[in-house]
């Protein structure tokens, strides 16, 4: 399922992940990282056009 590709997070931010992800039973905290992110992109459709996503992510404050 994982590949060698990392991610940097915040040590406060992982203990976050890895707490919330014992508590809705994922497997390890990279399995719910995994999921979270599938969801999120999931919400992006492919049919979007780039102004679009960058609209998207703005509106939820992911860029600025």
């Amino acid at each position: 399922m994982f590949n060698d590709k990392k991610v940097s997070l915040e040590k406060e931010l992982w203990e976050r992940v890895k707490r919330f992800a014992a508590l809705a039973g994922y497997s390890s905290a990279d399995e719910f990282v995994a999921h979270v992110l599938e969801k999120e992109l999931a919400g992006l459709k492919a049919t979007d056009s780039d102004e679009n996503i960058r609209k998207k992510l703005k509106g939820l404050g992911y860029i600025e």
